[in-house]
């Protein structure tokens, strides 16, 4: 059956839990190293030639058109079902961890406080990331029976 289903009613909800869970967990791991990688040519060469909204706008269909792949495959891996919920699980687990690991690297990593962390929201090009970060978690829903389609 290759993973591909649209429901699962042999699974418990035990079981469709804890396949959300982990692929939310895959899915932030793989979309979070891409993003750790293009994050560091944004910011290192892009930003700095073109302008910070300019450099994520570039980033940003890269890193959408990636997660969707990337989803699609974790999807069909994890066997999450076609349900609202099982799928709001994976995008929600995924959507906390990507959070989760933007504040710690922006606390630990470049040393910025809690509030400047918050306040950065305030820029246009940290609005248009988190709108593309909002796409990221709502990304399990949109996607039909864990196809690459």
């Amino acid at each position: 059956m290759h993973g591909v289903v649209a429901e699962c009613p042999e699974k418990s909800g035990a079981a469709i839990l804890n396949a959300a869970l982990r692929a939310g967990i895959v899915y932030f791991a793989a979309v979070f190293a891409l993003g750790f990688v293009l994050g560091t040519v944004r910011v290192v060469w892009l930003a700095p030639a073109i302008g910070a909204l300019p450099a994520v706008a570039i980033e940003l269909p890269i890193m959408l058109g990636m997660s969707w792949w990337i989803c699609a495959r974790v999807l069909r891996r994890f066997v999450v079902p076609e349900t609202m919920a099982a799928r709001a699980v994976m995008g929600g687990t995924a959507f906390v961890l990507l959070m989760l690991a933007e504040f710690l690297l922006a606390t630990l990593g470049f040393g910025q406080s809690p509030e400047q962390f918050i306040a950065g929201f305030r820029e246009p090009h940290a609005l248009l990331g988190l709108a593309g970060q909002i796409g990221f978690a709502l990304m399990p829903s949109w996607q039909r029976g864990g196809t690459i389609d």
